[in-house]
């Protein structure tokens, strides 16, 4: 199995040990290989809403030169690990946002990829609001038209692995442990009931409002998802 990782954080702290123990847990299942990419370098262009993806092919995005390795990755990857640790009151890293905003294309109503449908996805956060992290991303991806989502957050209330009572540790060790079996063995599944949804009502807005000569009408039109369902 071919997994991606991408890195939310610069910093090896709390979510990269809870990445790194899932991580190690997915290998001894035998048969993994990982890439890692961590975003502070492989993405140091922020997104500035040009919206160049949108109408056209993604290459012409400013920052296409960060962009394609990534995309690259993530096409012929099987499985995609996303982490990133919560901040404050608010949500997901800012570099992990900056990786979704330059992946918007993929999105239902743009241009998404066959490739991208029989993929399953794991987002991985440490934090006290770990859900308020997560929640954005499982959206993000189930747009993409992911075939399945799973999260992890592990709520704690301190800033090292290490401070915690070791039995909390364990038992987090532990499910970290078992998600990754469970992420390793679980099949392709029949799409989100949420996917078709917006597979179909993204057809009808291309068709209706967006129309012939328009780029995510065109490439709807190539890859023959106005003929047939590609899930």
């Amino acid at each position: 199995m071919k997994v991606v990782v991408l890195h939310g954080s610069p910093r090896k702290g709390n979510t990269y040990l809870a990445t790194s123990l899932f991580l190690d847990e997915l290998r001894k299942c035998g048969g993994v290989d990982v890439v890692e990419f961590f975003l502070q370098r492989a993405m140091p262009e922020f997104c500035t809403g040009c919206q160049l993806c949108l109408g056209n092919p993604n290459e012409k995005c400013p920052h296409a030169r960060y962009v394609t390795p990534i995309l690259d990755a993530i096409l012929k990857a099987d499985a995609l690990i996303f982490t990133t640790p919560h901040f404050g009151a608010c949500s997901m890293s800012g570099i992990m946002k900056n990786l979704l905003d330059h992946l918007d294309f993929l999105t239902m109503n743009v241009s998404p990829r066959k490739e991208i449908f029989r993929k399953k996805a794991f987002v991985i956060s440490t934090g006290a609001g770990s859900t308020a992290a997560i929640k954005p991303i499982k959206s993000y991806l189930k747009n993409w038209g992911i075939n399945r989502v799973y999260t992890c957050g592990i709520r704690m209330f301190t800033n090292k692995w290490s401070a915690m009572p070791v039995a909390k540790q364990r038992k987090f060790e532990r499910m970290l442990c078992k998600a990754a079996q469970h992420f390793y063995a679980v099949p392709k599944r029949h799409p989100y009931l949420s996917t078709v949804f917006m597979y179909y009502m993204s057809k009808f807005i291309l068709k209706k409002f967006v129309g012939v000569g328009n780029y995510p009408y065109e490439y709807w039109n190539k890859n023959g998802y106005f003929t047939k369902c590609p899930f």
